[in-house]
């Protein structure tokens, strides 16, 4: 399991300071370990909603199961330079058969999760969002393979070839990573200004008011707490299994 960050555990006290609305800036830490900045948040239909600006329009909303705790955050510094290039034609595919079985996938990004410390399922989750994990898809925007890099940010990245599953992971994989580096492992921000572009999350200071990268945002969010969720289910189910398997070998 590649993480940047350990996993933590709801408590009630973090589920208790959620429970009126708010209006300090917060940084919400998720069970997963990444957290994101709120502007303010309140409960609304059983969901914890936080707002992304000072608006009531962007906003994105967590189960409060998947909290682990609120903090109040100091002013963030000011951002980098970004990598993006301007977007160019799309190309055509290669003609050859770049399908790939889940076997194939899961080891390139485990070996992109390497190289870089990001969670394997975080991965998983982009490329599920990005192309349903067609190593082909081509946007009509242009935007290509795996993790739907344009062809200019995929040069800055050095990615030769989009369409070759393993270059595309990786170049989408460094640029997540930056992406996290610069918006402070935010990951809302972080997935946003892959989306969007970080000029848009910088311009207005949070989420883009855009309904597909607000859609987006929450989706990889939703897989991503869903796959730990399972991982987690998984083990504890291994090791029961293997405490079972011990006592029944003991003389």
């Amino acid at each position: 399991m590649y993480l940047k960050f350990s996993l933590t555990i709801v408590t009630v006290a973090a589920l208790a300071s959620l429970a009126l609305p708010a209006r300090a800036v917060e940084r919400v830490t998720l069970r997963n370990g990444f957290a994101m900045t709120c502007d303010h948040y309140a409960e609304v239909h059983g969901h914890m909603r936080l707002y992304l600006s000072a608006g009531e329009d962007n906003y994105i909303d967590i189960s409060p199961q998947d909290i682990a705790e609120v903090q109040p955050v100091p002013d963030p510094p000011a951002p980098r330079a970004p990598v993006t290039a301007a977007p160019t034609a799309a190309a055509a595919p290669p003609a050859s058969n770049a399908k790939l079985n889940p076997a194939d996938l899961n080891e390139i990004l485990a070996r992109a999760g390497r190289e870089h410390n990001l969670d394997v399922d975080l991965l998983a989750s982009v490329v599920k969002a990005e192309s349903g994990g067609n190593a082909r898809a081509v946007s009509p925007a242009g935007a290509q393979g795996l993790m739907q890099l344009m062809p200019g940010t995929a040069a800055e990245l050095g990615v030769k070839n989009t369409f070759m599953p393993d270059q595309n992971v990786l170049g989408g994989s460094a640029y997540l990573d930056e992406m996290l580096t610069r918006y402070r492992d935010n990951l809302a921000l972080a997935l946003a200004a892959y989306n969007a572009g970080p000029e848009a999350v910088d311009r207005y200071h949070g989420i883009p008011p855009y309904a597909e990268t607000r859609t987006y945002v929450a989706r990889v969010i939703h897989e991503f707490n869903r796959r730990v969720l399972a991982r987690e289910a998984q083990a504890r189910r291994a090791s029961i299994s293997a405490g079972s398997r011990r006592k029944s070998l003991a003389p």
